[in-house]
């Protein structure tokens, strides 16, 4: 890998984005290895959960603008490839069986913040900076709003990305944007503790629960509760094999 060190404590895989000279900013290069090593880690039966952090002064400050320049409607193959990459990454966390924590600390910014935020968990630094700057930058908050919408209420979700005012690890957490805030020194060895809890569990039970969990997160009453009902029947096959 080019732009990404991967570190396993156990079965808890630590994935960090490491392009500090640049804040972690998402090239094609480190999206893809990214990506490939989320898919990776999910295959990987020995880890049962992720760590996802930043090099340096900062989890991600978003996508690598220095790429726009070559992305241009004279090659739509390449524009469309990069939209599919990006799409691709922000979706894989709901597709994974292993939870993924975030510990975010310094610039979590447009492309950044919306990696935070597609963990199942994440922990923040007080002194964090995220949001979602794009329109002060002539550009769209685009692909990072799906994710943004379906966890904050609409006014507090397009205040973020009209705006382009940052949040602070308290602001984040009011917002429920995040699960802890702690200092900054303490942000990956807390989203490390909590991912070594989770990977003490069942994988099965834990891969179905998560499944279970984005299943019913968008559906209504009646359609979620078939969900926990197969959830339920399931559990006995898990108890009884346990046996």
């Amino acid at each position: 890998m080019e732009h990404l060190l991967i570190e396993d404590r156990g079965a808890v895989r630590i994935l960090t984005l490491n392009r500090p000279e640049k804040h972690n900013a998402l090239n094609t290069r480190l999206t893809q290895e990214l990506l490939d090593s989320l898919r990776a880690a999910d295959q990987d039966s020995a880890i049962h959960a992720v760590v996802l952090t930043g090099a340096g002064k900062s989890f991600c400050a978003g996508a690598d603008t220095t790429e726009f320049s070559a992305l241009t409607p004279e090659d739509p193959q390449a524009v469309t490839a990069r939209a599919d990459l990006t799409t691709a990454l922000h979706l894989v966390f709901s597709q994974m069986n292993k939870p993924v924590v975030s510990a975010v600390r310094g610039n979590a910014l447009g492309g950044g913040a919306g990696l935070a935020i597609a963990c199942d968990l994440s922990v923040m630094s007080a002194t964090v900076r995220f949001g979602y700057p794009e329109l002060k930058h002539g550009i769209v908050a685009a692909v990072v709003m799906a994710n943004l919408v379906r966890q904050v209420g609409r006014k507090q979700a397009f205040e973020l990305v009209s705006l382009a005012e940052p949040l602070d690890g308290a602001g984040a957490k009011a917002w429920g944007l995040c699960n802890r805030v702690v200092p900054d020194g303490e942000v990956l060895e807390e989203a490390v503790k909590m991912a070594t809890t989770i990977a003490g569990w069942s994988p099965i039970a834990m891969a179905t629960t998560k499944r279970s969990f984005h299943r019913v997160a968008d559906l209504a009453l009646g359609p979620a509760l078939d969900v926990g009902r197969d959830a339920n029947v399931m559990m006995r096959g898990f108890r009884k094999a346990k046996a």
